[in-house]
């Protein structure tokens, strides 16, 4: 069924892309400058409202700092929930429909694959502001840039916390049965294995369970020294919180997924107090701060590591749509020349669309991100 399901949504795509995309295109050369300009937010589902803030944030300022010209941003928004294939349908009525200069997605990386697939096709401008899926930059589309470090990027960080600084060599990987915490397991230990490091014991559980008693009386009874988290932020903080109630005092690391949508608040990173996790920019900077506060102010929360890489991955989409003289063909390289201080750091993009610059780590000591020296 679900073979059949990604060729009717494979089918769907190639179909519209193919007798629509000429036609819709030369009406979008066409816009009236009354009209808002458009750009398309993709989210997991209709809970991820932190993507959706961080988001309405950027647009917000842009406009009121005039938009261009007078012409005020628009955002557009979907969701990808429902059955395999929506996110292809959603993203084809954004350009077709809805005429988006652009699309930002904050999802995961099965979706982002369907979502890039519509984006070579017509040519539009896609950024990823949350999967870290490593094979999407590698179709070599120019259209796909991503604002977050991927697999790669974080795997590289990992190794050298956890194996070069601090000398860990029995080291357990643990994942859920997801797609993008199984292919980020499965980058980290091919990275770890090309740097030499010794077998790792890898351990998975199923997301859906509320029992993890089985996996951390296998973590218990293992010979580590450390343990990585590759999964979503519910569920490893359950597994974090058994570890210490039993006892186990193994240092516990985890890539950027873990911190999904909780918000920057002490209570919440309370957490994962003790926890060395991955991190792009600075979280007590003056910006970062200054956008939590503001944040906080209109959406009485404290904004999420996906609010903030929404906030930074839609301000360089408005940045470059200025730039490009308001000029849908100079987008890509405009994007592409992109050069922003954000929330989460600075961004710039290599020639396959993915973040440039090293990725750094925070340790959570008192409820509070501190950055981990080099």
């Amino acid at each position: 069924m679900k073979l059949f399901n990604s060729i009717y949504a494979a089918i769907t795509l190639l179909v519209l892309v193919t007798f629509i995309a000429p036609e819709a295109r030369a009406f979008q050369n066409q816009e009236k400058i009354a009209n808002p300009i458009k750009i398309g937010l993709l989210i997991q589902d209709n809970k991820s409202v932190d993507a959706r803030f961080g988001a309405e944030m950027a647009i917000r300022k842009a406009n009121e700092n005039g938009g261009i010209n007078g012409r005020k941003f628009q955002l557009v928004t979907r969701s990808m929930e429902g059955s395999w294939g929506t996110g292809s349908k959603q993203a084809v009525d954004l350009i077709f429909k809805e005429n988006v200069w652009a699309i930002m997605g904050s999802h995961d990386g099965r979706n982002a694959h369907l979502v890039e697939q519509a984006s070579a096709k017509t040519r539009t401008v896609f950024l990823s502001a949350w999967a870290s899926d490593p094979t999407l930059s590698q179709a070599f589309i120019p259209w796909y840039f991503s604002c977050v470090p991927n697999d790669n990027q974080q795997a590289n960080a990992l190794i050298e916390e956890i194996f070069k600084k601090r000398k860990i060599t029995k080291l357990a990987v643990v994942a859920d049965n997801g797609y993008d915490s199984k292919l980020a397991l499965s980058t980290f230990v091919k990275k770890a294995k090309i740097k030499g490091k010794p077998d790792l014991r890898q351990f998975f559980y199923d997301n859906s369970s509320q029992n993890f008693e089985p996996l951390l009386n296998q973590l218990k009874k293992a010979d580590i020294n450390g343990i990585l988290l590759f999964g979503q932020p519910a569920a490893s903080i359950k597994i974090i919180q058994h570890i210490r109630q039993k006892k186990m005092n193994q240092p516990v690391f985890g890539t950027l997924s873990l911190l999904g949508e909780n918000e920057f608040a002490d209570a919440k990173l309370a957490n994962y107090e003790g926890v060395v996790l991955v991190n792009s920019g600075n979280l007590l900077g003056p910006k970062a701060l200054s956008f939590q506060n503001e944040f906080q102010k209109k959406y009485t929360k404290k904004p999420s590591a996906v609010a903030a890489y929404a906030f930074d991955g839609m301000t360089i989409i408005i940045e470059a749509i200025k730039n490009s003289g308001f000029d849908r063909e100079k987008l890509q390289k405009t994007m592409s020349n992109s050069n922003y201080q954000g929330v989460t750091g600075s961004i710039q993009f290599d020639d396959k669309g993915n973040r440039l610059g090293k990725v750094g780590l925070i340790e959570i000591k008192n409820g509070i991100p501190v950055t981990v020296s080099k």
